[in-house]
């Protein structure tokens, strides 16, 4: 049996390894870290309609700085929503998540157009640590263009990822919406297919848009989805949310691995930021080539799992038969193929799934890590941005609490689904897990300097023929250049 007690240093503190065994810094949220004073002026000119202007200055810090993304203290650290990915997908995996999916309930594509630009203009200021709409209206009579519970607070490290479901494409009877069809993908029209073993909730599971929020802060991940699902109003309406804590993945070398709520490591392997061009190249960015290449290239597809965690068989089950379950080691996160392990490093070693005593594999032929691993699987990768979640308790006095599984790849075909379908077939960790809400999402590229909205070659290219329109996006769209 593996060690379960003892005093070493990694007890008190554990740090996580790179795979040479060099100490990585942990990445964790500063103790006793209190609310950062006002915040700074907030830049953006109102246009009529709700269609705010570009977001002005970064918030500053306790120290007078700007808050930009080399800030030691994550509540002060700000990530720019600009760029040729959007943030959220590579971005060091912060505390705490909020997601949310909406159906589109209009049917005017230029409705849409205008959403997407409305949202991106308060996305950009909300992720600098600014109010949506700029400083607030004292007027009384008026409704304020911000909800309010964010006021006052830094950034938080708040990043929003924009993406869009089967929906936006084609209705539930196969019609074309917003004469966007010619446009979809192959991966979104034929949907995530059906796995062994799982019971989705309908009213859980897909959507026309997601937006998934992420923060250093519960409440400032919680203020941007409310100000979204607020502007939405009359275009839009929220389909389901899920509140995530305790990040389940890392995606970043910089992290110390988490643990699931089965007290597990969990995605040691999975693909992260630091990576390379060319790893994120061929697992997580769609390329120009690809299907869909000329609206979705620099973006990439977003696979949701809600899977409920059995946690009370779970928590019977003897410490050696949940780690043969699992693979690794519960303390230090080791594969059962190192011997005796005594430090965090001990996770970065690679399994040897050919190791054996006594005429079995030191890791059972059944364990989640050997179902899922690269090797096993054609090379297959994805990057993972999972967060625990609790949603209460069931009439049989259950936790109802378990893993909002994310992962984000180049193409779910090769990189998600083969995976999926041997868990959920032959894991032996599927004894103890029920998926029961699914979604499938292509994440939009980037938002670039000059872009006035989400999407903008999906939707449409101010000045130039628009998908569905007889004129271009800027006639009458409602998209106005954000000035950024």
């Amino acid at each position: 049996m593996r060690p379960t007690s003892g005093t070493t240093p990694d007890d008190v503190a554990p740090a996580s390894a790179s795979a040479d065994g060099s100490a990585r810094s942990s990445g964790a949220r500063a103790g006793g870290v209190g609310r950062r004073g006002l915040l700074g002026a907030a830049g953006g000119a109102l246009l009529a309609g709700g269609l705010l202007g570009a977001a002005g200055m970064r918030a500053a810090d306790s120290r007078g700085g700007a808050a930009g993304e080399g800030s030691a203290d994550p509540l002060s650290r700000s990530h720019p929503l600009r760029g040729e990915h959007q943030s959220g997908i590579t971005t060091a995996a912060q505390d705490y998540l909020f997601t949310a999916a909406f159906d589109v309930t209009t049917s005017d594509l230029e409705d849409l157009r205008t959403l997407m630009a409305d949202w991106s203009v308060a996305a950009e200021q909300m992720t600098a640590g600014e109010l949506v709409g700029g400083e607030p209206d004292p007027n009384p009579y008026a409704a304020p263009r911000d909800t309010g519970e964010a006021w006052g607070y830094p950034p938080s490290s708040l990043t929003i990822t924009v993406g869009v479901g089967r929906g936006i494409f084609l209705d539930a009877d196969g019609k074309d919406r917003f004469g966007l069809a010619s446009r979809i993908t192959e991966v979104l029209e034929a949907g995530m297919p059906t796995f062994a073993n799982e019971a989705l909730q309908e009213k859980h599971s897909g959507g026309d848009i997601i937006v998934q929020a992420c923060a250093d802060d519960a409440q400032v991940a919680m203020h941007a989805i409310r100000n979204l699902t607020r502007i939405a109003f009359g275009t839009a309406a929220l389909r389901w949310t899920q509140i995530g804590y305790g990040r389940t993945s890392s995606t970043s070398t910089a992290q110390e691995t988490p643990r699931n709520l089965f007290g597990f490591k969990d995605g040691t392997l999975n693909v992260k930021a630091e990576d390379g061009a060319d790893v994120l190249a061929e697992h997580l960015w769609v390329a120009e080539g690809d299907d869909g290449g000329d609206w979705l290239s620099g973006g990439t597809y977003l696979a949701l799992r809600k899977i409920r965690m059995h946690l009370e068989v779970w928590d019977r089950l003897q410490l050696g038969d949940q780690e043969a379950t699992i693979g690794r080691d519960k303390r230090y996160g080791a594969p059962l193929s190192v011997a005796d392990p005594s430090a965090s490093r001990a996770e970065f070693t690679a399994p040897d799934y050919e190791a054996a005593e006594g005429g079995s594999p030191l890791i059972p032929t059944d364990a989640h890590i050997r179902l899922v691993a690269p090797e096993n699987n054609d090379g297959a990768r994805m990057l993972r941005r999972g967060y625990n979640y609790t949603d209460g308790s069931d009439s049989l006095g259950r936790i109802d609490g378990g893993l909002f599984f994310a992962a984000f790849v180049r193409d779910p075909r090769a990189g998600f689904y083969p995976i999926l379908d041997r868990m959920t077939r032959s894991d032996a960790l599927t004894e103890y897990l029920q998926h029961v809400a699914s979604g499938l999402f292509a994440i939009l590229p980037g938002i670039g300097t000059e872009d006035t909205m989400f999407g903008q070659r999906l939707f449409g290219v101010p000045g130039s023929a628009a998908p569905g329109a007889g004129g271009s996006a800027s006639d009458g769209g409602g998209a106005s250049d954000s000035g950024a």
